[in-house]
């Protein structure tokens, strides 16, 4: 008896954001797994952009999809330079190229947030920013983003806060296979014209605007933010 072929499946490696862990993917998971294999990218162990790349290389299958989310992207950038041969397409999703003054780098080593928040008390972020201003004490989300920073804890945190993010925007420009940027309208942690301005130095690039979101897009807009990966995949024919 004959069986249907298995269709073979794209592989998806995702990539979060700053002490986010893999719970960030959670609600986009149903989608994403009807269109590619998903791969979760270590980037816990470095203190570096290239180490935090190179771990995901080792990790990847031979040719793969990429995703950045915020600092996600600062890594996808460096990896899809790094490999390209590999990276079939790269999304970046509320994210920069803009290079960190040193007095940025210190107070994150510090404990604060983008857009010069302190932190709450000695070990915890506030997390609030991150969200929607009409989300922003919406128990659920702040548990969850809470509950990322708990379980990573505060090595995970310490090495992050090293990364030293130099002007990326002339590098885009050499990153040649498609590309989506998606930039979040509500976002109180990336400046919407430093998203935009991305789009602007790659080559193929597709841009898009989640509207009515803060900075957390795959908690704040999950199936809104799958739906455009799955439909830029798709019509890009990776």
């Amino acid at each position: 008896m004959s069986q249907t072929p298995t269709k073979r499946l794209r592989d998806l490696v995702l990539l979060p954001g700053f002490m986010c862990d893999q719970d960030l993917w959670t609600d986009m998971v149903p989608d994403l797994e009807a269109a590619a294999t998903l791969h979760y990218g270590n980037v816990y162990e470095d203190t570096s952009l290239e180490g935090m790349a190179r771990r995901v290389l080792s990790s990847s299958p031979e040719r793969f999809v990429l995703v950045g989310f915020s600092m996600g992207g600062f890594v996808a950038r460096v990896l899809a330079l790094m490999a390209p041969e590999r990276v079939r397409g790269v999304a970046f999703v509320a994210s920069s190229a803009r290079g960190y003054s040193a007095e940025e780098t210190a107070r994150r080593q510090a404990g604060y947030q983008p857009g010069d928040r302190p932190p709450r008390k000695a070990g915890e972020e506030s997390v609030a920013r991150g969200l929607h201003p009409a989300r922003e004490t919406d128990p659920i989300l702040l548990d969850r983003l809470r509950g990322m920073q708990r379980r990573l804890g505060r090595e995970v945190r310490a090495r992050q806060a090293q990364l030293v993010r130099n002007d990326g925007y002339a590098d885009l420009e050499r990153i040649a296979c498609p590309s989506l940027v998606v930039a979040c309208r509500q976002d109180r942690l990336r400046r919407f014209a430093e998203t935009e301005r991305m789009a602007q130095h790659l080559p193929n690039a597709q841009f898009a605007v989640l509207e009515d979101c803060g900075h957390m897009a795959p908690l704040e807009r999950p199936r809104e933010l799958a739906s455009l990966l799955v439909d830029w995949i798709g019509g890009s024919g990776l």
